[in-house]
């Protein structure tokens, strides 16, 4: 593992300028990104291109082909636009097994004896073999649906997907009438044409940019617009990755590792299917991930299935109802790479995907089984449409934003040297360049995710004259919050802090503002450099210019069109604690008393620099007072299976780390010694912000348990740049009484093998 780990650095850092490391700014280490004559606000933002999911096969395909061959036997490129195409709309070949299938060669063996080294054996499934990563329960939540995606390099966008949207470019907002009126989202499929569809999108920022090339941008499918997993809770998912990237370590325009693992962040799922770091995969292969789909706490609450909160839509106007805990169900979603030492590249290159859950209490659909008093009405009607029995997108959205960098000639550009934290000098929303989004004059819901690599956000909302526009915050990270909490407030004038990997969902209403109005998301959250967040920026210097950040400022617009519907979403002033109706969205799950908390087991996690190395320069110290960087083999903690645990987060060195505990969400009891704020207290979180910096704390105490699934998982600092130098750790959940650790998967051309793993003493 170290060996490959070496080889990808050096071959990445070949494309660096040495005297690069050296410079600062924003970006970081690298010349100002141009924008060749383009204007902020001149085009139209992309809205997310769904997978699509399908019935998982009952038969074989004897007609079904292997992945298809690089192009022109290119040890430096991948398939074709048009194979790559061919191949991923055939059925999910072969069939899924319950351990690795070791027993077929990868489909690119002998190109890759031929680019790398003979090869004596090879697997087509790079899931680590045997039962150590075997699917556990597999049975139990046999997949019902799958998808399939292939990571590759940039190219146009062919059509693959287009029958795959729910909406199938024909109703609501995304539909074309009769008449030849569109909805706000409705896109030809080619010039001219009167059906709906993303053939011939391609992947660059803005229509004045250079095309991204296929080694600077890596994404699902190779294109854009960026993916969108619609899933539903209670119906199980295979989704089978393959890697056609190049071969050669090298074809990456100077950042990017060609091995990737996938984390779906922070799903319920089996440690097999989490996205270990250690357990990456390479050019050629699949590695099948099973997310069951199942609300936390399925083994022990609503075991009856009774609870009719607990459920999912079942596309007929009804509702399934499933085991477990309602007040655990998720909504909003992301799954990226993991490789170890280089996330960061990765996912800076386009290894990132959104996902939304849809269940009985987030249908999709509003005006339809609103609970409002009557919990066996359990749909909360945040706005979405009325179209779809669920999954409705008409005014629901889902945003990334992220700021990246390119070079002169238009290319994504990175600096590998940096490691306290890269900055980008550009806002990217949906991967377009501050650009303008068409609304209806009613209410809206943003998922908003920060897919950043080093960069926090504070997002305001303002009119063109600067004055703020009111909204509602009602989802933080995955989770409904109990209430919603009203923006301006009290504490806060404009959103939290958002750190990197943080989702906020918020309602806006865009009802109080006439036809031809606009407005804008501004960020007013400046770095000098990626340690953390410097200073919160007032809004009218913000809208001013910042020249200290470029990436301060307006970076996203709003245009207001009319809307002659009828609004049947959910009012969230309805769910103000202590205002008005006072509603409860989710209530947050039964937790121990404060007596039984000060009785359980706490554990301390010191992020900071204790025991660095110039190799490893970011470290987590332990309860045993040593700091240590990122080692797969050493287990931090040992968990036993569900029993309440208090971990203390601590920002040693005062700089900001957003941690990130996998697998289950926890409760923060306190922020520096206090209560948290509102929108913390009634959430459920997986991303923790420890540090000195505006909207960290010094340390908190997270309330946190770890259930249905066993196995190897991860905590990290979600700067993924200070994550790849070495601020990641190993944790193990295992079964009471258990003190076997997993050995530790380690990836070679020629498959996986085993080395023994080692807990703290």
């Amino acid at each position: 593992m170290k060996k490959h780990r070496a080889f990808l650095m050096a071959a990445a850092a070949l494309a660096v300028l040495a005297g690069e490391a050296a410079a600062q700014g924003i970006p970081t280490g690298l010349p100002a990104s141009p924008l060749f004559g383009a204007g902020p606000f001149t085009q139209p933002m992309m809205l997310f291109e769904e997978f699509g999911t399908a019935p998982v096969p009952g038969s074989s395909c004897p007609t079904c082909q292997p992945l298809p061959q690089p192009a022109a036997n290119s040890c430096t490129g991948g398939p074709s636009g048009a194979a790559l195409d061919t191949f991923l709309r055939q059925p999910l070949y072969p069939a899924p097994t319950v351990q690795a299938n070791t027993s077929r060669q990868n489909a690119w063996h002998a190109r890759i004896s031929a680019c790398v080294r003979p090869l004596a054996t090879s697997a087509v499934e790079g899931r680590p073999p045997g039962e150590f990563f075997a699917h556990q329960r597999y049975t139990e939540f046999a997949p019902r649906v799958y998808f399939q995606s292939a990571q590759a390099g940039a190219r146009d966008n062919l059509g693959l997907r287009n029958a795959a949207q729910r909406h199938h470019w024909l109703v609501g907002e995304f539909g074309r009438t009769l008449t030849g009126s569109t909805g706000l989202y409705f896109r030809p499929n080619a010039p001219g044409a009167t059906v709906g569809g993303n053939a011939g999108t391609q992947v660059r920022f803005h229509p004045n940019f250079p095309v991204q090339q296929a080694n600077s941008v890596w994404t699902f499918d190779g294109t854009m617009p960026p993916k969108l997993l619609m899933a539903r809770y209670g119906e199980p998912i295979l989704f089978r990755h393959y890697n056609a990237l190049p071969i050669s370590a090298a074809a990456n325009n100077g950042f990017g590792a060609h091995t990737i693992t996938t984390h779906e962040h922070n799903g319920h799922n089996p440690a097999e299917s989490d996205g270990f770091a250690a357990a990456f995969f390479f050019p050629g292969q699949f590695y099948d991930y099973h997310w069951p789909m199942a609300l936390a706490g399925h083994d022990a609450i609503n075991t009856a299935a009774t609870e009719p909160r607990a459920g999912y839509p079942n596309g007929a106007g009804g509702v399934t109802r499933i085991r477990g805990d309602f007040r655990e169900t998720m909504s909003t979603h992301w799954f990226h790479d993991h490789m170890l030492d280089f996330t960061a590249q990765n996912v800076y290159k386009g290894n990132a995907a959104m996902m939304n859950y849809y269940s009985a209490i987030d249908r999709g659909r509003e005006g339809f089984q609103c609970n409002y008093t009557d919990t066996n009405n359990a749909n909360l009607c945040l706005p979405s449409g009325t179209s779809l029995d669920w999954g409705n997108r008409d005014y629901d959205v889902n945003l990334l934003v992220a700021d990246k960098a390119w070079d002169a000639n238009g290319q994504l550009n990175f600096n590998i040297l940096n490691t306290d934290g890269f900055l980008g000098d550009r806002v990217l929303v949906n991967w377009t360049w501050q650009p303008y989004f068409n609304v209806r004059a009613r209410r809206y819901r943003f998922r908003i995710l920060n897919g950043a690599v080093s960069r926090y956000f504070k997002i305001a909302l303002v009119t063109a004259a600067g004055v703020r526009v009111p909204f509602y915050m009602v989802g933080n990270d995955g989770n409904i919050m109990e209430h919603s909490v009203a923006f301006p407030n009290a504490q806060s004038q404009d959103l939290p802090v958002q750190g990197i990997a943080e989702r906020y969902d918020i309602v806006v209403d865009f009802s109080q503002f006439a036809a031809g109005t606009r407005l804008y998301m501004v960020n007013l959250l400046a770095h000098v450099d990626g340690k953390g967040p410097s200073q919160e920026v007032p809004l009218a210097t913000a809208l001013a210019g910042f020249p200290a950040d470029p990436a301060v400022g307006r970076f996203m617009e709003f245009r207001v069109n009319s809307y002659s519907g009828i609004d049947r979403s959910m009012n969230p002033a309805d769910y103000q604690l202590g205002v008005g109706r006072a509603l409860t969205m989710i209530p947050r799950p039964a937790q121990p008393t404060a007596a039984e908390i000060a009785n359980l087991r706490h554990r301390t996690f010191e992020f900071g620099r204790a025991n660095a190395t110039d190799d490893a320069p970011w470290t987590i110290r332990t309860d045993n007072g040593l700091g240590f960087g990122a080692d797969m083999h050493r287990v931090s903690a040992a968990v036993t299976q569900g029993q309440w645990e208090v971990w203390t987060l601590t920002s040693g060195s005062g700089w900001d780390h957003p941690v990130h505990i996998h697998f289950e969400e926890g409760q923060i009891l306190t922020r520096d010694g206090g209560a948290p704020p509102p929108w913390e207290a009634g959430a459920r979180k997986d991303v923790y912000r420890i540090g000195s910096g505006p909207g960290s704390s010094g340390d908190m105490d997270v309330l946190i348990r770890f259930r249905e699934f066993l196995g190897t998982f991860m905590e990290h600092c979600h700067n993924t740049q200070h994550e790849d130098h070495s601020m990641l750790l190993r944790w193990d959940n295992r079964r009471p009484g258990s003190a076997i650790a997993i050995p530790t998967p380690i990836a070679d051309w020629e498959g996986v093998f085993y080395e023994p793993s080692f807990g703290l003493q």
